[in-house]
């Protein structure tokens, strides 16, 4: 979609009287959706998934960016402990169970959310997994909101481009080697060669977190 293509979409949705809010983790290429969100409407909600197990440079940069463009976002946080977020062996559960441990501190985080509002303006593309790549512009969630994927036909080039056009700032960890940043215990360093999300989950049969399996249906 084009830009004015989303804002028109935005403007259709509240015109229905519909809620909205979206959800960043402050990856660099995730700012161009809260930027185009953010030039449309600032009072639009945005929440940060706040696991816990950020990254420092993660949490400045989320700062950096609120100011830059001008908008408030909520933390989203586990209703579980991390004193109760352990196996029987005593071990944090990302490093036994990080399936589990990704339900515990982002899917469940975010399901009330969606029994609240009735639209998730959510930025996944296409060409990020497979998963992604066999969803739909606008399609349901186990819940009362409907997603809405206005960048899933963006490419990288068009995502640099749009970036580039407005000086959209960069996550300090790149410079670092890390292209897709997640919770500290399980993001890597890649080779410049290597697909973005490869540095996630290194070394495990894992790709997504949940939030783009677990809370999204085909109805």
């Amino acid at each position: 979609m084009q830009l004015e293509q989303i804002h028109e979409k935005l403007k259709i949705y509240q015109q229905k009287n519909f809620r909205l809010f979206t959800t960043c983790s402050f990856q660099s290429h995730s700012l161009v959706l809260l930027h185009i969100i953010s030039s449309y409407d600032k009072n639009i909600p945005v929440y940060f998934i706040n696991t816990g197990f950020h990254f420092p440079e993660t949490l400045s940069f989320r700062d950096t960016v609120c100011n830059l463009l001008g908008i408030k976002v909520m933390n989203l946080f586990s209703p579980t402990p991390k004193s109760m977020q352990k196996d029987a062996s005593g071990k944090l559960l990302f490093a036994s169970d990080p399936d589990y441990c990704c339900y515990l501190n982002k899917t469940l985080p975010v399901e009330p959310l969606l029994k609240e509002f009735d639209i998730w303006i959510n930025g996944v593309r296409a060409d990020q997994s497979a998963a992604r790549k066999s969803m739909q512009v606008e399609q349901a969630t186990p819940f009362r909101a409907v997603r809405f994927h206005p960048m899933l036909d963006w490419s990288p080039k068009k995502i640099h481009e749009y970036a580039k056009k407005y000086l959209l700032p960069h996550h300090p960890l790149e410079e670092k080697g890390y292209f897709s940043i997640g919770c500290e215990p399980c993001t890597t360093k890649v080779d410049l060669s290597d697909e973005g999300r490869t540095g996630r989950w290194f070394g495990l049969n894992k790709t997504e977190c949940g939030l783009n399996t677990d809370l999204v249906t085909n109805k």
